[in-house]
């Protein structure tokens, strides 16, 4: 990573940016990226310090600025309590990633309920609590980008994915919502809906599966990080300034 070479922009100078679950994976990449584009980036994770340090390490040695706060977004007063140092120590936040979220797959029958609820609690509670608390500083502010990830199995269904589909699903009415209501006070709100995005974990899996999936696609490819980052940091931007109540699918056209 060097934000001195290569494609370098600066929608987000000035910005303060919050992106949950951005240890690693796709909420690692939008972090980049949006210091590579001017923004202060706050880092959080619920476990994995070691890794969002690492990944701060990486954007302090390119040149950005940034800090890492740790804490459980489907605990209300961590939450609150991490929301309330951000503002503290940087002043303000400008955009907030809701993209932290768990799976835990099963079929109905044999879904335990625990693995259902702590899907929803983390997906789709800890979504609506960052957004409760941020927005109050945004409604101030009279700015604000929201961005919340959604999922194309959300839009579509997944078997084995109830519980997953049900939170990703849940968070597009919810965006909608929010967009109404803070439209008023200069806040967008929109959902990003990936589809199939190569990570570690998916990665992992088997190539026959990997197989199985890549049929369903009309572009006979998988997304990339870098696919999903490009439009978060769009959304973010003045630039998208008229976009709000939005979901926006990268998903090689497997919904459409």
């Amino acid at each position: 990573m060097n934000f001195g070479k290569g494609r370098m922009m600066t929608r987000l100078s000035g910005k303060v940016a919050l992106v949950t679950g951005s240890a690693r994976g796709i909420g690692k990449t939008i972090v980049e990226r949006f210091a590579a584009e001017g923004a202060v980036v706050v880092l959080s994770d619920v476990t994995n310090e070691a890794a969002a340090a690492e990944t701060l390490a990486g954007v302090v040695g390119a040149g950005g600025k940034g800090m890492v706060v740790m804490f459980d977004v489907s605990d209300a007063a961590q939450v609150d309590a991490a929301v309330q140092r951000i503002v503290s120590e940087q002043g303000r936040i400008d955009v907030l990633v809701n993209n932290a979220g768990i799976t835990r797959d099963n079929l109905l029958m044999r879904l335990p309920e625990d693995d259902f609820d702590a899907v929803v609690r983390t997906n789709l509670k800890g979504t609506f609590l960052l957004t409760k608390f941020v927005s109050r500083h945004m409604i101030k502010q009279r700015s604000g980008r929201i961005i919340n990830m959604s999922s194309v199995v959300g839009q579509m269904g997944n078997a084995g994915q109830s519980n997953y589909s049900a939170a990703k699903a849940g968070i597009i009415g919810f965006t909608k919502s929010m967009a109404r209501e803070l439209a008023s006070r200069g806040v967008t709100v929109n959902a990003i809906a990936p589809g199939f995005i190569m990570t570690a974990m998916t990665e992992a899996l088997p190539e026959n599966v990997r197989k199985a999936f890549l049929d369903q696609i009309p572009l006979g490819r998988f997304g990339n990080p870098e696919d999903v980052a490009d439009l978060a940091a769009y959304l973010a931007s003045d630039g998208a300034a008229y976009v709000t109540g939005q979901v926006i699918g990268i998903n090689g056209g497997l919904y459409m």
